[in-house]
């Protein structure tokens, strides 16, 4: 599974972005979609996690101004990070991220994976 970010920039205190992921490859099913970031000097950390079934989680940082969608119509798997009020501190290189399951024999689901895709940098300036 091949996962590519893009959407990244300069942006103003205040401003908005949207990320945006592309899924490809061969896979059963997705167990959930994600993005986390990474600040320099800092761990990656998880920004929002939409699973196929179960709860949207939202770091409390970002709640109320970021929304994760995901857009698997017409066979296509897109990922989306909608970011708005953005602050100086969201200032980072942002990562998708797809929990999913490999092809399995038949129907049926085979193991478990994590794929990551390449980081795009939102910068905010103040």
């Amino acid at each position: 599974v091949q996962l590519q970010a893009s959407g990244g920039g300069l942006v103003q205190a205040g401003g908005s972005l949207t990320l945006s992921c592309a899924v490809s490859g061969s896979f059963h099913s997705i167990d959930a979609v994600g993005w986390y970031r990474q600040a320099p000097g800092r761990q990656r950390e998880l920004v929002a996690r939409m699973p196929t079934k179960g709860d949207l989680v939202y770091a409390a940082s970002v709640k109320d101004r970021f929304t994760i969608t995901r857009d698997s119509a017409n066979a296509k798997n897109m990922v989306y990070l909608h970011m708005n009020n953005l602050k100086p501190e969201d200032t980072a290189a942002y990562y998708c991220k797809v929990d999913a399951f490999a092809t399995g024999k038949g129907w049926s689901p085979g193991r478990r994976f994590s794929s990551w895709g390449q980081g795009t940098q939102v910068t905010v300036s103040s």
